[in-house]
Formats: structure tokens, sequence, C-alpha cells
């Protein structure tokens, strides 16, 4: 079936109305397909409260205003409430508006005692109106005058017991303290020129002190940094210095110089076998023969090996003369003579 756009544009229309009408009911707290529950309340003065202002209980938003309807003679007037969150409120409890001058208009529900609970669409009891303003001033200004009074009654009494000091004889006592005081007086005078003195921006000795005092702190504060390594230094020497056995690694020190001593006092004499090789030169000699016979012999052994061993069936041994000294490819070893 093809729909015209005479039926196309009037469903438009509709839906936007709808969406329109929902959209403003959102806005001002509704909310559409919600089981919430609706309250009334009659108040004689409502002290500002308007449509989608909070509704509070123990300090909690709860819901919010939906309506408020008034009759032709504003005798009263009827609001309505929303309650959007799931909780049961005792049927004696009691509805108040709570005006603030700082912020929006309140409802407040004080809870009651009662074993049966408000229904949906039940009217709520109200109390009158707490003045925020007169609660206010009344909670600064009561403390105020109690102590506005005590403080007369201090006065009354001092200035009674005054009339009563003031007689002939306290009379003369009190000039002859007047004049200590005038006396004293001079004396503080005195010692505020002195004291001026002392204080002289220009050259007074205070001044002077304070000056040195700040130059030598400019000082400490430019050599700061080395001051601090310094420091940092003499803590990591004390630190390193307090982790070492001192005494022990003296007595070790010693220990090893002692052993250092013995042992090189062997050494220099000839009764050990180390003193006889270090002193005794005819071991020396002797060393040095047996060295030089070694390496003739193995020389020889190279050169004439068929004299010494045998490798052919048919072969016979060498006759050629032995070496009788090492050959001129060592001639850097220390044992040969230097021929001229």
């Amino acid at each position: 079936m093809k729909i015209n756009n005479e039926t196309k544009i009037g469903i438009i229309g509709v839906i936007t109305v709808v969406l329109f009408v929902l959209g403003f009911n959102f806005l001002k707290g509704k909310r559409i397909f919600s089981n919430n529950l609706i309250l009334y309340a009659k108040f004689q003065d409502i002290q500002g409260l308007a449509t989608s202002n909070p509704v509070i209980i123990k300090g909690l938003e709860v819901g919010k205003i939906n309506a408020i309807t008034i009759d032709k003679n504003m005798k009263e007037i009827k609001v309505e409430i929303s309650i959007n969150k799931v909780i049961n409120i005792p049927s004696n409890s009691i509805a108040i508006v709570s005006p603030n001058p700082l912020s929006i208009t309140k409802l407040e529900i004080k809870f009651g005692d009662a074993p049966t609970y408000l229904k949906s669409y039940d009217s709520i009891s109200v109390s009158p109106s707490e003045d925020f303003i007169g609660n206010m001033i009344n909670s600064k200004v009561d403390p105020l005058l109690s102590s506005a009074m005590k403080s007369i009654n201090s006065i009354d009494s001092i200035l009674t017991n005054a009339n009563n000091l003031l007689n002939e004889n306290n009379k003369r006592n009190l000039s002859a303290t007047i004049e200590n005081l005038n006396k004293i007086t001079a004396s503080v005078v005195l010692s505020s020129v002195s004291l001026q003195n002392i204080l002289d921006k220009d050259k007074g000795p205070l001044t002077k002190t304070l000056k040195n005092v700040n130059s030598f702190t400019e000082n400490l504060a430019a050599n700061n940094e080395k001051i601090n390594g310094v420091l940092n230094n003499l803590d990591k020497t004390s630190t390193h210095l307090s982790t070492l056995d001192l005494q022990k690694t003296l007595t070790s020190l010693d220990s090893t110089i002692n052993s250092l001593k013995i042992t090189l006092d062997k050494t220099n004499s000839k009764d050990g076998t180390v003193g006889l090789l270090l002193n005794d030169p005819t071991l020396y000699k002797n060393l040095t023969s047996t060295s030089n016979k070694i390496n003739i012999l193995l020389d020889d052994v190279r050169l004439h090996p068929k004299r010494y061993v045998s490798l052919s069936l048919f072969g016979k041994k060498s006759n050629e003369t032995p070496l009788s000294e090492p050959l001129p490819d060592t001639i850097s070893a220390p044992y040969l003579k230097s021929k001229n």
C-alpha cells in the first residue's frame, strides 16, 4: 500500500509532538514510564518552592517536585512529590519546605515512627516552614546577647568596687602611686633614648652587628656548595674509617713484618737451603757446569743421533767425534764463555 505525502507529514507531526511533550516533561524532572512513588502535600506558604526542585530525606536527594497547583482563593497550595527511590516512608512522616537564600528551596521529608507506610497518591502531613534567616540570626545573636549581659554585669561590679576604693586614704595612696609612675615614666623615657641610640640605623652598634652577621651569612651562602662537599668528604672518610678494624690490621701487619724478617735472616745465613743457594758460590759453579754439560749432550744427540740410537737394521753406529762444547746457535746462553 502506498502512503501519500499528507499521511507521512501527519505521522511525522504526531511523532514530533509526542517527543516534544516527553522531552519537556523530562526536563521538568518527570520520568516517563516510571513507577515513582507519587505523594501530595498541602501548604499555606511554599516560600519559593518550584517545579523540579529536589526532595531531600536525611540529606539525600530522593526525588523532585512534579507539579504545584493552587485554588482560586490561594488558601492552599498543592504540591505533587515524585520519589524516584525505592523507599518505605512511614505514614506519620512530615514534609517541610526548607528555604535557603544561598541556594534553591528544597522539600525535606522527616521520617516518623509508624509501622505502616505511605502508598502512591497518598497525602503526607506538613509542618510550617523553618525560617532560615531567623534561625541563623538567633543562633548568632543569642550568644552575643548573653556575652554582652555578662560583660555589663562585670563592668557594674568593677565600678562598684572602684567607688568603694576611692576613699580619702586610698586617694592619697593613689596620688603617691601616680607620682611613682611619673618617675618610672621618666626613667623609661631615658631608657628609650638609649635604646634608640642602640637601634640607630646608621651608627648604632646593633646595626653594625647585623651588617657583620649579614656579611657572614652571605659568605656562608656563597660557599655553601664547598662546605657541603667538605662535609660529605668528611662523612665518607669517617664512615670508611669506622668500618675498618684498625687494631686488627696493625696486628696482622706487625706479624707479617716479623715473618718477613725471619725469612730474610734465614736467607742471609748459610744454614738453610735458600741461604746456601744465595750465598755459596760453589753451588752456583756446580749448577753452571752441570747445565753446560746437559746442553752439550743435547746438541750431540741432535747432531749424532746414530751414536745413541740405531734405527736401521743394516746401519752401524757413527764413529764421529763427540762434541766438547755447545754449538754456536746457543751462543747467547749464559754458561758459554765469550770468545775473543
